[in-house]
């Protein structure tokens, strides 16, 4: 049996905005809710999910973070937008401005080329 992956892997960059009841918690009360209201939905309702969080508001007034999210296929995404859906960090603690969602070099798989648009110096 192959363990070639069949479909190439699911990559979301969620654009959010940190909403003023987020701001008014500690940091370490945001830690608490995030470790005990969100983080526990994602384990409990997903697999295949990574993340990765970037801060990006002191550059941008529109977009306070950016938060790279990578699930190994769609319907692992799917469960993750559910799970996230169920918590305060949608709408509550967090605007979601954008989800830009995406796979890496999908026009290099369709074509069959090498990725030439992946650069490394």
């Amino acid at each position: 049996m192959s363990t070639d992956r069949t479909e190439p892997p699911v990559t979301a960059f969620m654009l959010v905005k940190t909403t003023p009841e987020w701001l008014a918690l500690t940091v370490e009360e945001r830690v608490h809710a995030f470790t005990t209201q969100v983080l526990p939905a994602i384990e409990a309702k997903t697999t295949g999910v990574r993340s990765r969080f970037y801060d990006t508001e002191f550059y941008s007034v529109r977009v306070t973070d950016v938060w790279l999210w990578e699930a190994d296929d769609h319907k692992a995404y799917q469960l993750l937008i559910d799970a996230l859906r169920e918590t305060p960090f949608w709408g509550r603690y967090f605007e979601i401005v954008d989800l830009l969602v995406g796979t890496e070099n999908g026009y290099a798989r369709t074509y069959g080329l090498e990725a030439v648009t992946t650069i490394s110096t």
